[in-house]
């Protein structure tokens, strides 16, 4: 069986590092922590799990750091985690199948990463990342912020699950603004942006508020034509977030139809098309969209994933458009749809209460004929 050194990189991350190390512990035959700069209990709550606890120099560059713990693995594979990561009961024991049963052959393990759950536990955004890599391979990292691992070779698609658990941390003052600060201080030196510098630099303004300027740079990303297909649905999709901040509804549409240009259409697009219909009160047209998000629902596509667009949220809206086209039949249809996947939902649980009421009346109605 093959043996996994932990990596992290870590500051200030006394609420969330416990949880996450004791998630893993069982799974891991190394934990390796570098702290770049923590003046909390980080590094007191680490020990606890590990004697390995290295500081590492913070010089604005998050691929520098990841590769410094890399460096110091000594088994045959490397996990990181971020330290609000944590891997849950029943993905720790898929994950120690994995490890009894991995191939020497494998390269590298991609798994689901849940950036964000509903009330009820249930993934709303997601997508794939390597999160288990040979340490033989001497894959490295890449980029300052935003950083990715360069893998390559026999890739594995686990059916593993890392969750996201933010909690409530103390804010740091430092870290506010840390990555639009380091995108820019690139820029005053003179750097040259890859495509994927331009995308995530536009993501930072976008995140900041700073809506024209980012559209400027995602449509430099798009032009250059070298991005990843799910980057650039990605970067239309918030180009057209930055339209309908700044009010500029036919741009907001223009985006999402652009979005058309790199690929099948997506549900999220067809969606937002279909809201805006919707909200021109053109039900018609509004239809048409949120059909083709359930028909292209099942694409798999391993870049960013919208839960909501792919389950409850066009059949709610069809629920809406059917009503107001007067088909009450489909009406009703969509909302049983909308409720196998949130049946608590207060707009569920408004319409359930409408329609009982309204089929109650209609009843009363036959009878009385």
């Amino acid at each position: 069986m093959p043996t996994i050194s932990l990596c992290m990189i870590v500051k200030n991350e006394e609420e969330v590092l416990a949880n996450c190390l004791s998630s893993v512990e069982e799974i891991c035959d190394e934990i390796i922590i570098v702290d770049t700069g923590s003046t909390d209990r980080t590094k007191e709550i680490a020990s606890k799990f590990t004697d390995k606890i290295y500081d590492f120099t913070w010089i604005d560059d998050f691929s520098a750091a990841r590769n410094y713990s890399f460096s110091l693995a000594t088994k045959d594979y490397i996990l990181w985690l971020d330290a609000d990561d944590v891997i849950l009961p029943e993905e720790q024991k898929k994950f120690k199948k994995l490890k009894k049963n991995l191939n020497s052959n494998i390269d590298a393990v991609s798994m689901n990463y849940i950036a964000a759950t509903d009330g009820n536990g249930n993934p709303t955004f997601h997508y794939r990342r390597n999160r288990l890599v040979k340490r033989s391979k001497g894959f490295k990292w890449i980029g300052p912020v935003h950083e990715y691992l360069a893998v390559h070779g026999n890739i594995l698609e686990a059916d593993i699950s890392i969750h996201h658990k933010k909690r409530e941390k103390k804010v740091d003052t430092q870290s506010i603004g840390r990555n639009l600060r380091i995108y820019e201080n690139r820029i005053k030196n003179g750097e040259e942006f890859s495509p994927r510098d331009l995308f995530y630099y536009a993501n930072e303004l976008k995140d900041h508020k700073q809506y024209n300027k980012a559209i400027i740079y995602y449509q430099e990303f798009l032009d250059g034509k070298k991005g990843w297909i799910e980057d650039n649905i990605r970067a239309c999709i918030y180009m057209a977030d930055c339209y309908a901040r700044l009010g500029e509804k036919e741009n907001e549409l223009m985006a999402l139809f652009k979005t058309f240009n790199y690929d099948e259409p997506r549900s999220e697009a067809c969606c937002r098309i279909g809201d805006i219909f919707q909200a021109r009160k053109d039900f018609k047209t509004a239809l048409f969209w949120y059909q083709l998000a359930v028909k292209m629902k099942h694409k798999k596509t391993g870049g960013f994933h919208h839960t909501s667009y792919t389950t409850w949220y066009p059949h709610l809206a069809l629920c809406v458009c059917y009503w107001q086209l007067g088909n009450v039949e489909e009406s009703i249809k969509h909302h049983e749809l909308t409720k196998q996947y949130i049946p608590n939902d207060p707009k569920v649980l408004y319409n359930e209460e409408f329609f009982q009421s309204y089929l109650k009346n209609q009843n009363r109605k036959d009878s009385v004929k």
